[in-house]
């Protein structure tokens, strides 16, 4: 084989191997997992602005949400949002004295006992029921009611309204960057 034959051979290998590696690199961030970036406060202190997070696409078009999973969404205005899933299809959701309450019953949240402890006038979320806030004494179907951990500071479903399954982009649980961060949130 001539030298300019080899020459070539690498190059149309090299080339292949590049197509290859770009073609893989797209199907994962489409189809599978891909990154975020946490933009604002509204999920602190669990997540702090600028945490980078990879987000699992593949969860939740093989299973459902589930109650306190932390969701990545195509929010109204065209923006992403992270926020914790607290209510599901069906689900009765109501907060009174800063206890959430799911069809009746009680329910710890210790995510948020940070920002409990700091509070000193008043409540962390304020009292509610979904009847009061959207009219619906449930979640409807298909739908799932979302809030932020910062509860003073987030635009979730009490004020966007409930979030649709289909907008769920997917389910998120590990913070990649920075270092002083990395790890699996709850």
């Amino acid at each position: 084989m001539s030298e300019e034959k080899k020459k070539k051979n690498e190059v149309w290998e090299w080339t292949k191997a590049l197509l290859i590696a770009f073609g893989l690199a797209l199907v994962i961030r489409t189809f599978l997992f891909t990154p975020i970036v946490v933009d604002g406060v509204s999920m602190m202190p669990t997540l702090e602005h600028g945490d980078k997070m990879i987000v699992n696409k593949i969860g939740y078009t093989i299973g459902e949400p589930k109650h306190f999973d932390i969701v990545v969404f195509h929010a109204p205005e065209q923006k992403d949002y992270i926020k914790r899933v607290i209510g599901l299809p069906g689900d009765e959701i109501a907060y009174r004295d800063d206890v959430l309450y799911i069809n009746g019953e009680a329910f710890e949240e210790p995510y948020l006992d940070e920002y409990k402890a700091e509070i000193l006038d008043g409540t962390l979320t304020e009292d509610f029921t979904l009847e009061e806030k959207w009219g619906s004494k449930t979640v409807p179907e298909g739908h799932v009611f979302v809030l932020g951990d910062n509860r003073r500071k987030s635009k979730d479903s009490r004020m966007i309204g409930f979030v649709s399954i289909d907008e769920i982009i997917g389910s998120t649980k590990m913070v990649f960057w920075p270092i002083k961060n990395i790890g699996i949130v709850k």
